[in-house]
């Protein structure tokens, strides 16, 4: 399957929500009518988040990047256990067909610190397991280009 179908299996409910490993479609070209993945993503009801991992190389860097692509309220802590709990309510991000999540460079973290990259595969991980059966489920990408991350499946 390639990616822009997998994306649409995806966003209208035919494909299981998960961490996945992705190579995102090229954006359209000039002039065309196609919509880019996450205009499709968002005219389907589902909330895109993008986390850009080029400069997360430790746990402290990629809570402060989620801090900012989840626009995480501030009451919210700065730890683990606050990003998980944050994942898990979204309160402040409501949508309606789900939230769907693209981290790309998350070999930055993986490679600089792989233990922080590991939690935060967990906590991803549980979060769209929180998410899975309810109207708003949640998929995580990972961005993958030339590097893949054992034990987590391909989409597409």
């Amino acid at each position: 399957m390639d990616e822009n179908r997998a994306l649409t299996e995806l966003i209208e409910g035919r494909l299981k929500p998960a961490v996945y490993q992705w190579r995102a479609p090229a954006m359209p070209s000039a002039g065309l009518a196609a919509a880019s993945w996450p205009e499709r993503a968002r005219e389907a009801g589902w909330k895109v988040f993008y986390l850009n991992g080029r400069r997360a190389r430790d746990k402290r860097s990629f809570l402060g990047l989620c801090r900012e692509a989840f626009d995480l309220p501030e009451w919210a802590g700065r730890n683990w256990d606050a990003l998980a709990d944050c994942l898990r309510d979204l309160s402040w991000a409501p949508a309606d067909g789900g939230h769907l999540v693209l981290y790309e460079a998350w070999d930055e973290l993986a490679e600089a610190d792989q233990r922080a990259f590991r939690t935060a595969l967990d906590i991803f991980a549980d979060a769209v397991e929180y998410w899975r059966d309810t109207g708003t489920p949640m998929t995580v990408l990972l961005s993958s280009i030339g590097v893949e991350v054992a034990g987590v499946p391909k989409l597409g």
